[in-house]
């Protein structure tokens, strides 16, 4: 079944908007290729004071391999902050890109 990670962070006080998209926008090809990993967004709240990512995988073992401490490293190196992952399953998803809604078989 597919699963949705959604990753948070707190974003240092010196950090500014224009920065964390920099850093996002610099991090996002090692996204590139990432085994089962369908989709990731990149989030930035309103106040620019939390980052984070919503990510489709598909199974949660894919999730789990990419979020080891060697990712987590990286987020605190770049952004300065601890990530925190939540998992969702996700049996039912509508892709209004692809004209498709799938469901978990």
């Amino acid at each position: 079944m597919a699963v949705t990670a959604i990753v948070r962070f707190n974003l240092p006080a010196d950090k500014t908007r224009e920065a964390a998209k920099a850093a996002f926008e610099a991090s996002a090809p090692l996204y590139r290729g990432v085994q089962g990993l369908v989709r990731k967004y990149y989030l930035l709240s309103e106040d620019g004071r939390t980052g984070g990512g919503v990510y489709l995988f598909e199974s949660r073992e894919d999730a789990e391999r990419l979020y080891d401490a060697a990712w987590r490293a990286g987020i605190r190196e770049r952004l300065g902050a601890e990530p925190a992952i939540e998992y969702f399953e996700s049996p039912v998803i509508v892709d209004n890109d692809a004209g498709a809604i799938s469901t978990a078989a």
